[in-house]
Formats: C-alpha cells, structure tokens, sequence
C-alpha cells in the first residue's frame, strides 16, 4: 500500500512541477518583454532582468495555487486514462486513501506558498520597485508617473521611490488648510530616516499667500512625520503582494489616520485564506477526475481545469471590489467561492463514491 501511495504522490507531484515549470517560464518571458518597453534613463537591458528575477518569488507565489489544481488534474487524470486508478480501487485501495494520497502534495504546495508568501515575496518585490525607480530617475522629477501616493492629515505626499533602507527619492509635499485649499508644497531631491524624524535633502519649497507665491530653496530640512520606513516599505508593494503581518499591520495603521484599509483588509484575508482555497480547489479536480471528467481526453481535462481555475479567480475577483462598494465585510468576499467550490467537490465525491 505504502508504494501505491509513493506512486500516486510521485505523478501528482511531478504533474505540478510540470505544470509550474511550463506557466512560469510563459509569464517571465512575457514580463521581460513588458520590461524592456519602460528602458530609458539607467534602466536597461540587465536592470530589466534583474527586476524580473526579483518578482520570481511573487510569481511562483501567485500561480502555485492554480500549478497544485493543474498538476493535481493532469497527473490523476493521466492515471485515470491509463486505467491505473482502476487498477488500484480493484486491489483494494479506498477512494478516501487516493484523494489524502494526491493531497499530500498539495500541502507540500501550500507550506511552500504560505512560506514564500510571507517572508520571501515581499521582501524581493520591495527591492524590485524600489530599484527600478530609482534607475528611472526618481530624484530628478517632481511626482513622477511611477511612485506611490499617501496622506497624513491634511498634507499629501508623493514619492517616488522608496528604498529599505530608509531613503526616500523624490519627495512631493503637498499641504492644504482647513478650507482645502493649498498653502504650500515641496519637493525634496531625496529624504533620510533620522530615527525619530526624517531630513530632507535639497528642498525647493512654495508657500502661497493672498496675492503672491513665495519660493524658498534649502539644502537641508527636518519632517516630522509618523511614517516610519517600514509603513513606507508597504506603500511600494501592491496589496496582494504584501505579507500576512505586513497587510495587518498597515491596515491598523490606516484605520488610525481615518483612511479606507478595505484593499489591504481584502488582500489580508486573501491571503490568510489561501492554504484553504488552495486545498479546496485540489478537492475539486479530484472530484473531477473521479466524477465527470474520468474518462475525457487529456486536453478536454486540461481546458476544464483551467475554465473552473479562472472561474473561481474570477468570482473572488468580482466579489472582492464589490465588498468595498457596497460595504461588506471583505472575508465574505474571499470565502464564499471558496465555500461554493467546496461544496461542489463534496458532491461530487460522494457521487464518486
């Protein structure tokens, strides 16, 4: 029994090896393609390949779950067009001890995902945003396209660039009075964390009074602000690529300064969620592969596999901005198609059986 279940583990695992290897190497040559359409200033050729390089970790992050259902439905599937799993419930075999055999390789998945998901991901995608904008030249214009917008009280800030190590490229402060109306902005070339506040570095600032602009130059300046360079290090990364502790900590941070979190809650609870909806979508080609699609073709197999993977992307998707619009809770959002795919591979699995 210990063999029938290395085996089914060994093909179910190598089929999602296969499978990510394949997705992955598409998305990289795409991305580096995409890259070289932003070359100019210092970003070039090699800068563009090393930013891809970085987001690796996000990248195989974001498509382990769909590699683990893939891999799951064409390695069963293979089996099942062989008639090797009908060999194996003849000999004897539960159907419960295939499915925890074809699961075990899906969890290996899921320790793998939450690992790079939480400490390496957003740690590579920090130094990729940052990197390039800098190469962009993020000191030398005010506002740039690229960079990241962020208000505390009543001023707002643009920066272009923002580095791990508490520098911050390109500063835009934009400062408005009780009436909204704009007194003063600024740009700083660069600005550096002091501990307890930061100092800004070639500043060109304009007050706007009544009937006149005054413009003041300063090679140095203090900002007081309660941003620290590991909230700033969030702003740099979208949402969905952020880590676990890093979502909850920014969204608590938000909901003090009586900002929105919603997209930050929202990617919070995706990615809390996603051992689960991983597990469940793996569920689901089991399901598949026992129920309807037992005895198809391998590409009929592999074109259901990825309509039902984009279908449950797309429902979270969906419910995920209307959670924001319409006000409810963003873990309802996340879970609900999770629970519908449960459902749905529970079904079938008792028909199955």
């Amino acid at each position: 029994m210990h063999k029938i279940d290395g085996y089914v583990m060994r093909t179910v695992g190598g089929a999602m090896f296969l499978v990510m290897v394949v997705v992955l190497s598409l998305d990289i040559i795409f991305a580096f393609i995409a890259e070289l359409e932003d070359t100019r200033n210092g970003y070039q050729t090699l800068q563009a390949l090393w930013y891809v390089a970085l987001t690796l970790p996000r990248r195989i992050y974001d498509y382990l779950p769909l590699g683990a259902f893939m891999g799951c439905l064409v390695g069963l599937g293979s089996m099942a067009s062989s008639s090797e799993l009908t060999v194996i419930r003849a000999a004897g075999v539960s159907l419960k001890r295939i499915v925890w055999s074809a699961m075990k390789p899906a969890l290996l998945v899921v320790l793998l995902g939450v690992g790079i998901g939480e400490y390496v991901a957003p740690t590579t995608e920090r130094i990729a945003q940052s990197d390039k904008a800098v190469a962009l030249g993020a000191g030398r214009s005010v506002a740039a396209a690229h960079g990241v917008w962020h208000r505390e009280g009543n001023t707002f800030m643009h920066l272009n660039a923002v580095q791990p190590n508490g520098v911050l490229h390109g500063v835009s402060l934009f400062r408005f009075d009780e009436e909204r109306q704009l007194e003063m902005s600024s740009f700083a070339e660069r600005a550096i964390y002091q501990g307890d506040h930061w100092r800004l570095e070639n500043v060109v600032s304009t007050r706007i009074a009544d009937n006149q602009t005054v413009r003041t130059e300063q090679p140095s300046l203090r900002w007081d602000s309660g941003l620290s360079p590991e909230v700033l290090s969030v702003l740099i990364v979208k949402p969905e690529n952020l880590s676990m502790t890093g979502l909850y900590t920014y969204s608590v941070y938000l909901g003090e300064q009586g900002l929105s979190a919603a997209p930050y809650w929202l990617a919070f609870w995706k990615k809390t969620l996603m051992p689960l909806g991983t597990a469940v979508m793996v569920l689901v080609a089991i399901s598949f592969v026992f129920g309807p699609l037992r005895s198809v073709t391998m590409g009929f197999r592999v074109f259901t596999g990825l309509l039902v993977g984009l279908l449950f992307k797309y429902m979270q998707d969906l419910l995920g901005p209307m959670s924001m619009v319409y006000g409810f809770n963003p873990l309802l959002a996340v879970l609900a198609p999770i629970l519908i795919n449960a459902v749905v591979g529970a079904a079938l699995m008792r028909r199955a059986g």
